[in-house]
């Protein structure tokens, strides 16, 4: 049996007689269990720290290693299972903007846009994450733009920052609501959710469009989520404006198809990012909410969903326009 590493998958620690008692024993200090684990079996244990949302720092991580391999960390073995794989030159000479960029999706699309040659114009509210995003990369690479997507003057700082070229937008930003169902869902979260989610999303679109036009080229990839598929993957708010994210595409697509543009969406389905929810979740949403979330196949990295948008954003995606691709693991077949 091979040596287990922090980038062995979660169910082979699961299945390990030594891993698996590890695993057990950490979780019960939490009074969680092993089942709870299920639905992210397929990634690989490293994966946990981005999970925790904080609360797990990487010795843990390296405890737990050394724990099954009498106190030494063993170098990792060849990757297993999907590995991103980086198209060369795809973007070279492009300048994508993305948003929320700081971190999860929107820091690793940002990333692989950067490797396949694209100039990334990084927005997001953390000052401090986009500036460590930049400076993993050369000079000029990552322009970072501290901007609160809902306000038009900081709109305006974003396209101004593209300096006349714009080849493609990700409207990754978005952020939870509270699960709650509509008589419960106060004035509080659904302007935040909807303003973020959505009229974020117009706003920014509604801007860089027209350099688009000009330039006769141009691509625009959404990110909504299953809960713009569905009525039972989130709360109200959530619901609602990850359904707008779909229907913005589908209008713009149609009315720009023969101007040289390109907008589409895609609809992840549960993904290991460490997105916080809002304090005092509704407990009647989440009861009802629980079984169909429970039916999750598996959670997705960051990484896979960026290979999703940047497949669309790039000439890869040549044909498709006005598209909804569910990047879900197959959770909207279900």
């Amino acid at each position: 049996m091979s040596a287990l590493t922090a980038q062995s998958s979660i169910g082979e620690w699961l299945d390990h007689p030594e891993g698996g008692a590890a695993i057990s024993g950490l979780l019960a200090q939490t009074g969680a269990d092993a089942a709870s684990l299920d639905p992210v079996r397929a990634l690989p244990l490293q994966q946990l720290v981005a999970l925790s949302q904080g609360k797990m720092p990487q010795s843990v991580i390296d405890d737990l290693v050394r724990s099954v391999n009498g106190g030494e960390i063993p170098e990792e073995a060849a990757p297993t299972g999907w590995q991103e794989r980086v198209s060369t030159g795809r973007f070279d000479g492009r300048t994508i903007i993305v948003t929320g960029a700081a971190s999860g999706i929107g820091r690793a699309t940002a990333s692989r846009i950067v490797r396949e040659g694209g100039r990334v114009i990084a927005v997001d509210v953390s000052a401090e994450k986009l500036e460590d995003l930049a400076a993993a990369f050369p000079s000029g690479a990552v322009v970072a733009v501290r901007a609160d997507v809902t306000e038009q003057g900081d709109i305006e700082r974003v396209v101004a920052a593209a300096g006349g070229r714009i080849d493609g937008l990700a409207n990754v930003a978005g952020i939870n609501d509270d699960f709650s169902p509509i008589h419960e869902t106060s004035d509080a979260i659904w302007d935040r959710v909807i303003g973020i989610n959505l009229t974020g999303v117009f706003k920014l679109t509604r801007a860089v469009v027209p350099v688009m036009l000009e330039a006769g080229q141009g691509s625009v990839v959404n990110v909504s989520s299953e809960a713009g598929l569905r009525g039972s993957a989130s709360g109200n708010a959530s619901t609602v404006s990850k359904h707008g994210v779909i229907g913005l595409p589908k209008s713009a697509a149609f009315m720009y198809a023969k101007l040289g543009l390109r907008v589409n969406a895609i609809a992840p389905g549960g993904v290991a990012t460490g997105i916080p929810f809002p304090a005092n979740v509704s407990e009647a949403g989440s009861a009802r909410l629980q079984p169909f979330q429970s039916s999750i196949p598996s959670l997705a990295t960051p990484e896979q969903l960026a290979a999703s948008i940047t497949f669309l954003l790039s000439d890869d995606g040549v044909n498709i326009n006005g598209a909804i691709l569910p990047s879900d693991g197959g959770w909207s077949v279900q």
